[in-house]
């Protein structure tokens, strides 16, 4: 069971949102089942959390978002994309769907967009994952290795086999093979008359980099009151020791890390990944 639900975001921006199973029913009209809002990251689309969202519903009511600019929502072309907007997105995600207070399930970017709504409507969020994004500043040399790499895509792409292998095995920023990688970037490809392209547009990609890349996020870290678990893989793009220090200063923070994995954890090991994320859900739920 796939089942779209449209969602109005900031400015009446469009927004899907997806179910990829149905939710356990509850046992009385009193006994409802918590909710869960999954955030992809930057070039992300909800399909990413399929594997996860299934299991998830074995006990919640799992949603995944297509975030502006992203998957199968709108990408307005002078609409706004800054972190203001992409939050009041996802609180409007979570009130339109009744999920509150959710559970927010986030990676990358999809988590800074998870904490900030945490810091700003605690009402609406009752526990938060953090999966391999940093509170630290990248600066504006992370953000010019961006605009270079986007500009390396050998687009238009030929076949979907050219995907999988261009970003699981020749892409210059890779340090070795990554087949999960490739998978990935498949899913964000639909095929045009010339050829498979992106389905975001890199510009607003850059844009909505440009919103975060600059600035440390340590302060609306620090306001999180809510049960937060922090993830990294252990290959991935956050590092141990700034993990760490994320954990120390949220108010009830928990660590762990998904060995053999990058940046993509839930790609790289899907079942490593539940098994760090799952217990930290049910002590949320029996608590």
């Amino acid at each position: 069971m796939v089942r779209r639900i449209d969602v109005t975001g900031t400015a009446g921006v469009r927004l899907a949102a997806w179910e990829f199973a149905d939710p356990p029913k509850g046992r009385g009209e009193t006994d409802r089942v918590p909710g869960v809002l999954l955030l992809h990251g930057l070039m992300g689309r909800a399909s990413h959390w399929a594997r996860t969202a299934r299991w998830l519903s074995e006990r919640h009511r799992a949603v995944a978002l297509d975030q502006r600019g992203h998957g199968r929502s709108e990408r307005p072309a002078d609409g706004a994309f800054t972190r203001e907007a992409y939050v009041a997105d996802a609180a409007a995600a979570v009130e339109r769907l009744g999920l509150a207070p959710a559970i927010l399930v986030g990676h990358s970017m999809g988590a800074l967009t998870a904490w900030q709504l945490a810091a700003e409507r605690p009402d609406l969020v009752r526990a938060l994952v953090i999966c391999d994004m940093r509170a630290s500043a990248l600066g504006a040399a992370s953000q010019r290795e961006w605009e270079d790499w986007f500009r390396s895509w050998p687009v238009p792409f030929a076949t979907l086999a050219d995907v999988r292998k261009w970003f699981g095995e020749d892409d210059p920023w890779l340090e070795r093979p990554s087949p999960s990688r490739g998978e990935f970037f498949v899913e964000v490809m639909a095929e045009r008359a010339d050829g498979w392209r992106p389905v975001f547009s890199r510009r607003q990609m850059l844009r909505s980099r440009a919103t975060w890349v600059h600035d440390a996020h340590w302060d609306s870290l620090a306001q999180v009151t809510c049960p937060t678990l922090v993830v990294r893989g252990l290959d991935g793009e956050l590092g141990r020791a700034e993990a760490q220090e994320m954990v120390r200063v949220l108010s009830r923070g928990q660590y762990a890390e998904v060995a053999d994995a990058g940046h993509l954890v839930h790609y790289d090991q899907p079942e490593a990944w539940r098994a760090v994320v799952e217990p930290f859900l049910d002590g949320v739920l029996t608590a």
